[in-house]
């Protein structure tokens, strides 16, 4: 018989059913009907079919139960061959309504044939059901399938594209709405990576390598890769040199070495550079060979991506600055009454680290992280005489080194910034008590504003373990002992449990920052 001969004649040789294959770089084809020949003369059609470079992975469904199974477990199944007549006579158009309805699988081109054309006129089907192509079995030669399954999964591929570009936008969006935070690059980068594999039809194990020092070390041991897709998902903060295939990497070293664009068998490594002390790379393969006009949008993408770099570090050396000039503040004022500037930064540290354990967002732990360091803002206008001296305070003295609490709050309120005024809360309320008994207005329980509970637990923790002008350090054990028996009175219960639940971290930071 020739090619053109009839495909679905009067077949009764039966088969074993094959097994679902899994997914793999294959177009995935999903074959549902009842008729196991219709399986097996569908693939020998197809035999050697290959669409930009890639061929054909058959799945089999015996009934439109199986092949709605297969569909809902498996995303990526380009087109799909549907029987109507199987279990009922309507079954693969109940398939159909599922399929786009319950899934919401508006992607996978569904193409229905039928031995039975009188059961399901053509017309009337076309227009009520969203499928792509209605065909008679005796009308599909092995050349018109051949064409149908081309078209169809071209199609798919378009509209995968589309999908793809779409969500690759939305994840560019919502990350460039946070772009001033450095750890939303990798998300930013993977967004665009997902529009670049979409546009291009690239494939989808692309990975964007990122080497911080090889330009000023003149090595890569401090590799990593910032986002990738495909098989790179996974990889994000990894060292290349550890996880990418030889392949791969000797086409990085060349790409590095040489500071261009290097192409082997049709996987490219774009090399740039955003500034002078880092090399960055973007790896990735076609399925097809690259365009003038495509290679020109990597290089303006490589480019981009060098400039929001930059602003990255430009908005991250202003946080640093910011960081150390209200360190520096809190230090001056802890000079004053003879205190170590190690006490601020150590409060610093674990008023984050329990703003974390409490479960506060990221944006407010950073925010109690620089807000904390002024809680004793006040004491700038605390005499010498009070602020220094060795012995007990009289009633006086007591009293006035307490107005220090209302006087940096009333100092940090004058300023709208956000920073400033979470200081004004802290610097206000930080000797505020649980039970009521603190100062200055003698505030009680959660009317005491979280961040100056916080803050409160961590100044008395590291003050009871550092050397005073009016004390000596306190052990471990004895800190432990009184802010055990001190909550619920002078502390709040809940974060005196997370610090004794996570004591270890909070030494840590005592270490790294010791008087």
């Amino acid at each position: 018989m020739s090619s053109n001969d009839l495909l679905f004649s009067d077949e009764s040789e039966k088969k074993v059913r094959k097994s679902i294959v899994t997914y793999n770089k294959s177009w995935d084809i999903l074959i549902v009907d009842d008729e196991p020949g219709v399986h097996e003369v569908t693939e020998l059609a197809l035999d050697g079919f290959v669409f930009e470079g890639r061929d054909i992975n058959f799945l089999h469904a015996y009934n439109a139960g199986e092949g709605f199974k297969i569909l809902s477990e498996n995303n990526q199944i380009a087109m799909a061959l549907v029987d109507v007549v199987m279990e009922t006579e309507h079954a693969g158009l109940d398939l159909v309504e599922r399929i786009r309805n319950e899934l919401k699988n508006t992607i996978t081109r569904l193409v229905l044939r039928t031995g039975q054309p009188g059961q399901a006129p053509e017309r009337s089907v076309i227009e009520k059901y969203d499928i792509n192509d209605y065909k008679e079995k005796t009308e599909l030669t092995s050349q018109k399938l051949y064409s149908v399954v081309y078209t169809s999964i071209r199609s798919y591929r378009d509209l995968a594209a589309l999908e793809a570009n779409r969500k690759g936008l939305e994840r560019v969006i919502k990350a460039s709405t946070e772009i001033y935070k450095l750890r939303k690059l990798s998300e930013l980068i993977e967004g665009i990576l997902d529009q670049l594999v979409a546009v291009l039809y690239l494939d989808k194990d692309t990975v964007y390598v990122n080497f911080d020092s090889v330009a000023i070390e003149g090595n890569a041991k401090d590799a990593l890769i910032l986002a990738g897709t495909g098989k790179y998902t996974d990889l994000t903060g990894e060292n290349p040199f550890d996880k990418l295939d030889n392949e791969t990497l000797e086409l990085l070293n060349k790409s590095i070495e040489n500071k261009v664009i290097t192409s082997v068998n049709n996987t490219h490594a774009i090399y740039f550079r955003p500034d002078d002390s880092r090399d960055d790379v973007l790896i990735f393969s076609s399925q097809h060979n690259l365009s003038t006009d495509d290679f020109h949008l990597l290089e303006l993408f490589c480019n981009n991506l060098g400039v929001a770099y930059k602003n990255l570090l430009l908005q991250q050396e202003v946080e640093d600055t910011q960081r150390e000039i209200l360190y520096m503040l809190g230090e001056a004022v802890e000079t004053r009454s003879k205190e170590t500037g190690s006490h601020v930064r150590r409060v610093a540290e674990y008023s984050s680290l329990l703003a974390s354990k409490v479960g506060l967002p990221d944006d407010e732990v950073k925010l109690i992280l620089l807000a904390s360091p002024l809680h004793d803002f006040g004491k700038i206008g605390i005499p010498d005489s009070v602020l220094t001296k060795p012995g007990k305070l009289d009633k006086e003295e007591w009293a006035t080194m307490q107005s220090h609490a209302q006087l940096g709050e009333g100092l940090l309120k004058k300023s709208n910034r956000k920073i400033t005024l979470a200081a004004s809360i802290i610097a206000g309320q930080h000797h505020e008590k649980w039970d009521g008994t603190g100062y200055p207005r003698g505030l009680k329980g959660e009317d005491i504003h979280q961040y100056a509970r916080i803050t409160a637990l961590a100044d008395v923790f590291d003050a009871l373990g550092s050397k005073r002008c009016y004390k000596d350090s306190w052990p471990i054990e004895e800190i432990i002992d009184l802010i055990t028996q001190e909550s619920g009175k002078h502390f709040d219960p809940a974060l005196v449990t997370v610090l004794m639940d996570n004591l270890d971290e909070f030494k840590l930071i005592r270490e790294k920052y010791p008087d």
